[in-house]
Order: C-alpha cells, then sequence, then structure tokens
C-alpha cells in the first residue's frame, strides 16, 4: 500500500507558473495530435465534419460555433462536399440556407481520423512508465473537471 506524500502548498507565484506549464503543454499536445496524426484532412476540415456528427448545420451555424467568419467555412465546406465527405441539401424552411450533413464517406474519414490520433497518443503513452501511466490517468480527471467550469 502507498502512503501518500504531504505536497506542499503552492505560493501564487508557483501556481502561476504551473498554470502556464500545463496550458502550454496541453495546447502542445492538441496541436500535435492535430497536425501529426493525420495528413488526410486540416484541422479545420476536421472540426467541422465533427460538428456535423449526427446533426445537420448551416454554414452559418458552424460557423458560429468554430467562431470564425461566415465566407471561411463556406471554403471548408465547399472543399469537404468536394471530397464527397459532406452533403448539401435545401434547407425546406428558408429556401435561403444550405442544410450540411455527412455523407457515409464523412463518417467514415471521421473514425479514421479519430483512430489515427488514438493511435498517435497510445505510441506516446506507451513509452512512458507505469507510474508516468497512473499519474495521467489520474491528471485526466482533474484536467477534465478544470475544463469543464
Amino acid at each position: 500500500m502507498r502512503t501518500k506524500t504531504p505536497v506542499p502548498q503552492l505560493s501564487r507565484t508557483e501556481l502561476v507558473a504551473l498554470s502556464n506549464d500545463i496550458r502550454l503543454a496541453c495546447m502542445r499536445i492538441s496541436r500535435r495530435v492535430r497536425f501529426e496524426s493525420d495528413r488526410e484532412l486540416p484541422p479545420h476540415q476536421f472540426s467541422v465534419l465533427a460538428r456535423l456528427e449526427g446533426t445537420a448545420r448551416t454554414n452559418s451555424e458552424l460557423a458560429e460555433i468554430e467562431r470564425i467568419s461566415a465566407p471561411s467555412m463556406k471554403r471548408s465546406t465547399t472543399a469537404l462536399v468536394e471530397r464527397g465527405y459532406v452533403a448539401r441539401a435545401d434547407d425546406p424552411s428558408d429556401g435561403r440556407q444550405v442544410i450540411l450533413s455527412l455523407t457515409p464517406e464523412g463518417q467514415k474519414a471521421l473514425k479514421r481520423i479519430r483512430r489515427h490520433r488514438d493511435e498517435w497518443m497510445l505510441s506516446r503513452f506507451e513509452q512512458l512508465t507505469d507510474d508516468e501511466r497512473e499519474l495521467l490517468q489520474r491528471a485526466a480527471a482533474v484536467l477534465a473537471k478544470v475544463a469543464s467550469e
């Protein structure tokens, strides 16, 4: 049975440094998993596929969710339509709008890219010690709590 080592109280300066270190590490991991794990789609197009999973949306809705301009979103969705990952349909309630949804090929691409991202992370975790993995398991719960607040 492990005994817990008392953790000293962090000063404000140490807490600021820790928060900065964690934020930067999370950003680096996020960036690397997006850019290095898969070359099939740019990250912004993958994000559009993920936003369409299970829910059809308009370009305007997607632009608002992603916090980008409508013309930028239109370019992204047009590229996804051209690849056969997204389908366009007229909005039955508003003829000026177009409803976008995932095609079966888009769903396959989403699953494939997610699998590549998971494999990329797994390959890094396999290099860690059991103690490091246990620490990350505990940290994941804490980070999820921080992210939900």
